[in-house]
């Protein structure tokens, strides 16, 4: 079992619930802006949100975001240790660092120090396209190198006497990243974040994110995740949600399974799947509703759904674990179904 930190009071790792990530758009500094985007994103399920901080003025704005926000915030720092320093003295919960980065080892030794002070833990965040010159050249641009710059990376911070540590090996190649995290979960038992990086746009990114971080969550590998993807922020918690529902690792809100189109359909099924779909948002109860084309086959092969319905060219079904409970005209069909999802809650 992993190693447990807490960031911000939250546990991650350690045997605690797979927590969701996601990272703000916002310029930091704007700090009217970026507090209103952390409190849509908690408000979607987001349970760690990170900010970039590039400059002093980023990092400073964190004191005042702090102060109107609830949720674990990350800050995410890259080469100036000050940057990190400044961080921690405005409140934030935990760093993202790569130690080896920040140059002299004092420094290193300034932000452990800091952080251990606070209770604050770090995440080291390797990325296959930015390994360092010495990792390259010994072993390539592989699972190996990848597994080798972390551990350079936490002897750095070992060194120092810090051991509050989570980890991420992340590629935009997706068996690249599965490979790098069954080696890192062989070799270590720090928590570990999990992701895809620069996935690409919501459709493509999607897909990836799935079959790498669904992959990793199916072994047990894995504590923590965020799904990037070139889009709004809010996409990813939601796609977060999906993956660990698909997974059978979290079962929370509404999931809707619907039948694929086919000949024997005689209803305009697409615009009635998205609009059930549209009209469970915000469910937070755990159930299961299924949207099926045909009363032939609906009720039986949705049996296991805790309501359905089934659509017919002039009346539809309504159906609770594969029993039919309502025959009504098609124009009315979602909203009966929806009275009595409601009826339920």
């Amino acid at each position: 079992m992993a190693k447990q930190i807490h960031v911000g009071g939250l546990p991650v790792g350690g045997g605690a619930p797979v927590t969701i990530q996601s990272m703000t758009n916002t310029k930091t500094e704007d700090v009217a802006s970026t507090v209103s985007q952390i409190k849509r994103l908690q408000g979607l399920g987001c349970q760690i949100v990170r900010l970039a901080v590039p400059t002093l003025e980023a990092a400073r704005a964190i004191a005042a975001i702090r102060t109107q926000t609830d949720i674990p915030l990350v800050a995410d720092i890259h080469f100036d240790y000050r940057l990190a320093l400044e961080a921690v003295a405005a409140g934030i919960d935990k760093i993202r660092l790569n130690p080896g980065n920040i140059g002299d080892p004092d420094r290193v030794r300034q932000v452990a120090d800091a952080c251990r002070s606070r209770g604050i833990p770090i995440r080291i965040g390797v990325n296959a396209g930015s390994l360092e010159k010495d990792v390259l050249s010994r072993h390539g641009r592989t699972p190996a190198a990848m597994l080798a710059s972390a551990m350079n990376h936490v002897r750095l911070l070992n060194r120092f006497d810090f051991d509050d540590i989570c980890i991420s090996v992340k590629a935009s190649d997706v068996r690249l990243t599965i490979a790098a995290y069954r080696l890192l979960a062989r070799e270590t038992d720090y928590p570990l974040h999990l992701g895809v990086t620069e996935a690409g746009t919501f459709r493509a990114g999607l897909v990836k994110s799935a079959m790498g971080i669904g992959c990793l969550l199916l072994e047990g590998i894995g504590d923590t995740i965020r799904v990037s993807l070139t889009e709004d922020p809010a996409e990813e918690v939601r796609a977060a949600k999906d993956i660990l529902r698909a997974a059978g690792i979290r079962r929370e809100g509404a999931e809707l399974i619907s039948c694929p189109s086919c000949g024997r359909c005689e209803i305009d099924l697409i615009p009635i799947a998205k609009e059930v779909e549209a009209r469970l948002t915000g469910i937070t109860k755990p159930l299961t509703v299924a949207v099926m084309g045909c009363a032939v086959n609906g009720p039986g092969e949705a049996a296991e759904a805790d309501y359905g319905i089934a659509g017919g060219q002039k009346s539809g079904l309504i159906f609770q674990k594969g029993e039919i409970v309502e025959r009504v005209p098609m124009c009315a069909l979602v909203d009966h179904l929806m009275k009595r999802i409601e009826a339920d809650l």
